[in-house]
């Protein structure tokens, strides 16, 4: 005969029950949320931070000082030049545009001979910190 106790189960059964009850303690056993940061390291961020912009902001200071530098460094190439031409009896400084970017000069306009084109050209090279020239001057014969 057998007996049964009420809360007998049969293996299967409990297996199964044991099973669920593991999977569902391995599910309330996710890991916590990491700390919030300490007050400390807050401070050490904002400081990190703080560095990163400030290194930002003094290359875009030199960056910047170099550019004004190098466009003033243009004007004076400039000016340079056009004394250079004004001083020549056979070039007018006026009727020669003279324009520098990156210490390149460019000349235009009218010139009254092949040799004063070619002097214009020595002349504008002769200038300290010229580093090239580009003669785009024009013969024109006086009548």
């Amino acid at each position: 005969m057998s007996t049964h106790t009420p809360f007998s189960l049969p293996r299967t059964a409990l297996a199964a029950l044991a099973v669920a009850a593991l999977t569902g303690l391995g599910a309330c056993a996710q890991t916590a949320p990491a700390p919030s940061p300490t007050v400390g390291q807050r401070v050490d961020s904002a400081i990190e931070k703080s560095k990163e912009v400030a290194t930002e902001v003094k290359d875009n200071a030199v960056n910047a000082v170099n550019t004004v530098s190098a466009k003033s460094s243009d004007v004076a190439i400039t000016t340079r030049v056009k004394a250079a031409l004004a001083a020549d009896s056979e070039l007018s400084a006026l009727a020669i545009n003279v324009d520098t970017t990156d210490a390149v000069v460019s000349l235009y306009g009218p010139a009254p001979s092949a040799e004063a084109i070619n002097r214009a050209t020595t002349l504008a090279k002769a200038v300290t910190g010229v580093v090239d020239v580009k003669n785009n001057l024009t013969l024109v014969k006086k009548p």
